[in-house]
C-alpha cells in the first residue's frame, strides 16, 4: 500500500491527475452497482473534483447530488493500484458543499444532539415512552416499524427501537473485576441508546475475564455522522472534546475498546485525517490511536478469551459474518471476530461478505434511501443463499441497514453484535 501524504490526498487535482482510469473500481463500487453512471464511479468521483479545484467545475446542485452519492465504502480504495483516496477527498468536498448550500434542518437538529449527552439522552427517553404511538415494536430483532409514512421514512421501513436506559447510564463508571487489568469503554451511539445489549454483553465478557471496566460518562459521539456529512464544526468540537477527555485517563487503562467499527474507525483513523492542518491536534490524535481497538480485535490478541470460548463447548448455532467497511478495509479487522465466534459457532460465509451493506450514512439513509434501499438487496440475499440463523457484524450502523434489507426481503435471520454472541457462548449452555 503507497503511503499518501495530507498535503498529497488533500488536493483534489494531484489525486485526479494519479488516477490512471483503470476500471478496477467499477466492479466493487457500491453506488456504480446501483447506478450505473461514469460519474458516480470513483475515477467519476475524482476527474470531477480535480476539475472542481481547478475551477472548470461549478460546485451546483448536480455536483452535489453527484458526490453526495457516494456511500463511502473504501471499496476502490482496496483495490486502487495507487491507493487514491477517493473516499478522503469526497469527505473534504463535503464541507464545501455543507459551506455552500448549508444542512438541512433534520441533520442540524441530529448534529446538534450528538455534541450534548444530556439533551440527547433526554430525547431517546421521550422517544422511549412515546415510540409505541407512531412504531410497531418487534423485539427480537431491536427494531420498530412506522404504523404509517412520516416524513423522511416509509411505513414499511425498519428502524432500531430505542431502549428503556442508555448504556451509559446502566452502569457506574467503575467496575472492579479484580484490579488486574483495565480498559476503557467507547460505546457508540446507536449501542448506547438503541442496541443496548451489546454494552451488557461487554461488560458480561470483561466480568468472566477479570478485567475492569472503566466507561467514561463525558464521552461523546465520535463525530462519524457529521463528518460524513460535512458539518466539520460539530467534527471539530466532538474530536476536541473527546481527545482532550481520552488524555485524562489514557495511562491509566490497557485500550480503549470499541464494539463498533465506524467508531473505532472514526477515533483511530479519521480523526487524524481531519485534523491534517491542525498540527497540534494531529499530534494529540496521533498519540492516542495505539490504544485504541475494535472490542474483538482487542480481546482475540490480547486476552485467552478464544481458548475460554474453547472449554465452554459448542453451540447448535449458525452464523454468517458480514464485513463492514470500517472494520475490514480500513482497520483490518476481519479475523478477529471469526476466531471467537468459530470457538462456539459454526461459520457459514456468505459469497461475498466485503460487500458493503449500503447504509452509506446520514444523507443515503434520508435523502438518497432509493439507493441504500437498492445496495440492501444483494446483501440481504446473500445472508438467505448462506442459510445461516444468525447474521453477526461489529458494526450498528450495518446491523440497522442490514435488519431493514432483511425485512424488506422477507428474510428471517436474525442479526446479533459478535459480543452478544461471545457472551451467550459464556452463559451456562441451557441443555
Amino acid at each position: 500500500m503507497t503511503k499518501r501524504y495530507s498535503e498529497e490526498i488533500f488536493n483534489f487535482t494531484a489525486t485526479s491527475d494519479a488516477c490512471i482510469k483503470c476500471g478496477k473500481c467499477i466492479p466493487v463500487c457500491t453506488i456504480h452497482n446501483v447506478n450505473a453512471d461514469e460519474v458516480t464511479s470513483p475515477r467519476g468521483f475524482i476527474d470531477l473534483l480535480g476539475a472542481y479545484e481547478r475551477g472548470q467545475l461549478e460546485l451546483d446542485k448536480t455536483a452535489k447530488d453527484i458526490f453526495e452519492s457516494c456511500f463511502l465504502c473504501t471499496n476502490c480504495t482496496d483495490v486502487c493500484p495507487k491507493s487514491l483516496p477517493t473516499d478522503m477527498v469526497i469527505e473534504q468536498v463535503r464541507a464545501d458543499i455543507a459551506d455552500k448550500f448549508g444542512i438541512a434542518w433534520f441533520k442540524k437538529a441530529f448534529f446538534f444532539l450528538l455534541r450534548h449527552r444530556r439533551l440527547m439522552d433526554f430525547f431517546m427517553k421521550s422517544g422511549y415512552a412515546f415510540q409505541t404511538c407512531g412504531f410497531k415494536i418487534k423485539e427480537q430483532t431491536s427494531s420498530m416499524q412506522p404504523r404509517f409514512s412520516l416524513p423522511l421514512i416509509k411505513k414499511e421501513r425498519l428502524l432500531p427501537s430505542m431502549g428503556k436506559k442508555s448504556f451509559l447510564n446502566s452502569y457506574p463508571e467503575m467496575t472492579n473485576n479484580g484490579g488486574k487489568r483495565k480498559v476503557a469503554i467507547f460505546i457508540g451511539c446507536l449501542a448506547n441508546y438503541n442496541y443496548t445489549g451489546i454494552g451488557k454483553s461487554l461488560m458480561e465478557i470483561l466480568e468472566v475475564l477479570e478485567i475492569d471496566a472503566f466507561i467514561p460518562k463525558k464521552q461523546l459521539c465520535c463525530g462519524a455522522p457529521a463528518y460524513f456529512t460535512g458539518d466539520f464544526a460539530t467534527v471539530d468540537h466532538n474530536a476536541k472534546k473527546n481527545i482532550e477527555y481520552f488524555e485524562s485517563f489514557i495511562d491509566e487503562v490497557e485500550a480503549i475498546i470499541i464494539p463498533e467499527a465506524t467508531c473505532s474507525a472514526m477515533i483511530k483513523i479519521d480523526y487524524e485525517h481531519f485534523f491534517h492542518d491542525q498540527p497540534e491536534w494531529k499530534a494529540r490524535a496521533q498519540k492516542l490511536k495505539n490504544k485504541v481497538y475494535m472490542a474483538t480485535e482487542w480481546l482475540e490478541q490480547k486476552t485467552h478469551l478464544s481458548e475460554l470460548l474453547a472449554s465452554r463447548g459448542r453451540r447448535d448455532l449458525t452464523v454468517t459474518y458480514h464485513d463492514p467497511c470500517h472494520a475490514r478495509k480500513m482497520q483490518g479487522v476481519y479475523q478477529e471476530p471469526r476466531k471467537l465466534i468459530g470457538q462456539s459457532y459454526a461459520i457459514k460465509e456468505m459469497s461475498d461478505p466485503n460487500a458493503c451493506c449500503g447504509f452509506g450514512g446520514v444523507t443515503m439513509q434520508t435523502e438518497k434511501y432509493h439507493f441504500a434501499e437498492a445496495a440492501g438487496k444483494p446483501k440481504a440475499a446473500m445472508i438467505k443463499a448462506s442459510g445461516a440463523q444468525v447474521v453477526s457484524a461489529e458494526c450498528s450502523a450495518c446491523r440497522m441497514q442490514i435488519n431493514n434489507s432483511m425485512h424488506q426481503a422477507d428474510v428471517d435471520t436474525i442479526f446479533k453484535n459478535p459480543i452478544e454472541l461471545i457472551a451467550e457462548a459464556l452463559a451456562p449452555n441451557p441443555s
